[in-house]
């Protein structure tokens, strides 16, 4: 009967630790920082990027959450023969989420952004174009909130749409590509960590 109990009490406060961490006036705090690199064997041929945004976002009411990310992209492509490429933006991404109702420490969302970058096109140091990046998704996800200031969530990309286009400085063209689809790649999520307080 004791462990019973126990076990009751242990279920009953990780049920109200998980809601407190989405009541409303909470924060939470997360991002992404990702770097990847890629290099030809036995030639000059390299690719670098990284990525930094931090998000923060405020409960309005319970279980909805809004909030943006602030952060920055840079690429790097040297290829031999060819003279060396980088691209940078300043990205931000408003956001508003939304979590099931249910008692416990796994809850689903759903979250719908507004991804946007502004950027620059450089050869050899050289200014030689701009970008601009407008989209919107819908990304469904499920947070596990192991104590009461940690969720741990896993989220695929969903209905997305993208504008994305480049201006070139010399001739002042601009080509525009327009991107959609749908991508629930349950195999392939992205996982990430977020921070109540």
């Amino acid at each position: 009967m004791k462990k019973l109990l126990l076990t009751l009490s242990a279920v009953a406060v990780l049920g109200l630790a998980a809601n407190a961490q989405t009541e409303k006036g909470k924060f939470m705090v997360g991002g992404q920082v990702g770097f990847h690199g890629s290099s030809v064997k036995d030639t000059d041929n390299k690719n670098n990027s990284l990525i930094i945004n931090p998000n923060v976002g405020y409960f309005v009411a319970d279980n909805i959450a809004i909030g943006t990310g602030i952060g920055y992209e840079w690429s790097k492509f040297e290829q031999a023969n060819y003279p060396e490429r980088t691209e940078s933006a300043f990205v931000l991404t408003p956001f508003g989420r939304m979590y099931s109702k249910n008692d416990g420490p796994v809850k689903f969302f759903g979250q719908l952004s507004v991804p946007m970058a502004w950027g620059t096109q450089k050869t050899d140091d050289t200014k030689t174009a701009t970008t601009a990046n407008y989209g919107v998704e819908l990304a469904p996800g499920i947070a596990y909130f192991p104590t009461s200031n940690i969720g741990v969530e896993f989220k695929v990309r969903g209905l997305f749409y993208n504008n994305s286009s480049v201006t070139e400085e010399s001739t002042d063209t601009k080509v525009t590509t327009d991107m959609y689809g749908l991508n629930v790649n349950s195999l392939a999520p992205t996982v990430g960590v977020t921070f109540h307080f």
